[in-house]
């Protein structure tokens, strides 16, 4: 499901990739069963070409990686949100345009 740009995040690997990253992380919260969540993939994937080097951007499967989500209170899927110096600095829930994700991406950069 995962472009070439977009990343993985597991709860095994949250803390290196996401917490102590240099740049912010949106982190894209879904499940395989999420129909939103599917549409909005191609959306993310696409994000994370363009802003590739600026911002690392990954998606964590809620199914697999519970810890996480219980964690940063996700109750409804999909769920996005922008770390930034481990910590939250952003959050969008729900299926939303590119224009609107990028504009939250663009925040994170200023």
């Amino acid at each position: 499901m995962a472009g070439s740009s977009t990343l993985t995040f597991t709860d095994a690997n949250f803390a290196n990739e996401v917490l102590q990253s240099d740049v912010p992380v949106l982190v894209d919260f879904w499940a395989p069963w999420c129909g939103p969540c599917l549409r909005l993939g191609p959306t993310i994937d696409a994000l994370a070409t363009e802003y590739d080097g600026k911002v690392k951007i990954g998606k964590l499967n809620t199914d697999e990686n519970q810890e996480m989500a219980i964690q940063y209170g996700i109750s409804s899927i999909p769920a996005m949100l922008v770390f930034k110096g481990g910590e939250v600095v952003n959050k969008v829930v729900g299926a939303h345009p590119k224009e609107k994700i990028a504009g939250v991406l663009d925040a994170s950069l200023a």
